[in-house]
Formats: structure tokens, sequence, C-alpha cells
């Protein structure tokens, strides 16, 4: 996470550039401008999973798995493949969810020694709930509304 609030002045910046010959002020600008959004933007994501009894990757894997509407299930490591976290990381987060009762993990019909992850109905239901608000703080962080919480 990108922790600066106040970002380095167009002064500052340029500042540096003229003492390191390969720093493009410009570039730089609109990096740290993007880590800031980005920061503000997993910040704010984070809290909104919070109230919704969820946290990133908890949501992350439910959506991973729906996104395959075509399939019935996916392996858990088939969801560690598709997401940037560790297989003791997903181990524990899969668990939650079927402690939770959002997914189920059940053998796998082609695979003796597979097992399966499926949504169940309540983890159906809990991405009903939580997509729609979602994609409208998506779509706020991604214009920089003020709505936000916090200016970029």
């Amino acid at each position: 996470m990108f922790f600066l609030k106040e970002l380095p002045t167009r002064l500052m910046i340029e500042g540096y550039a003229a003492k390191h010959a390969s720093l493009d002020a410009d570039a730089v600008e609109d990096a740290l401008g993007l880590m800031r959004r980005a920061s503000l933007m997993v910040r704010r994501l984070e809290a909104y999973f919070a109230e919704h009894g969820l946290s990133q990757l908890r949501f992350l894997v439910l959506i991973v798995i729906d996104r395959e509407p075509h399939r019935d299930g996916l392996s858990v490591g088939e969801i560690t493949d598709r997401l940037d976290v560790s297989k003791p990381v997903m181990t524990r987060t899969v668990a939650h969810l079927v402690e939770s009762g959002l997914i189920a993990v059940e053998a796998d019909p082609n695979d003796a020694r597979g097992k399966v992850v499926r949504l169940t109905p309540a983890g159906r239901a809990k991405l009903a709930e939580v997509l729609p608000e979602y994609f409208v703080l998506l779509s706020a962080l991604g214009r920089r509304e003020p709505d936000t919480g916090e200016e970029a």
C-alpha cells in the first residue's frame, strides 16, 4: 500500500530530475498519482468488504469461481493460480469461506484425489449483495470523484 498523502510537488520532482538524467518528471508524477489513487481504492474496497463480512481475498475467491459459469467449480489449485497468494494463504481462506457457508469443497467426480470448490447458494447471494455497490465504488474511484472519502 502507498502511504503518501501529500505527493511531492512538481518542483521537487524536477529538482530530482536535474540530478538524475534518467528521471522523466512527467512519468514520475503520473506514477505517483496512480500509486496514490490505487492505494485509496484498495483502502476503500477493504472497508467496503469488511462491512459485508468479507476481505478482498475472500471476495476474489468468490468472484474467480463465479466468473466461469461454464464450469461447475474450480480446484483449489486453479483458484490459487488465478490469484497472487501462496497455497497456505489460500488453504486458510478456503477454510474460512467453507465455515462461512459461502463455498463448498467436494470430491471431484473426474479425479479421485481432486476436490472441486463451488459457490453455495449463500455464496451466490453474497455476491449479488456485494457486486452492485462494488462496481459503483470502482466507477467513482476510477473517475476520482470526491465522494470516495479522500481526494486522489
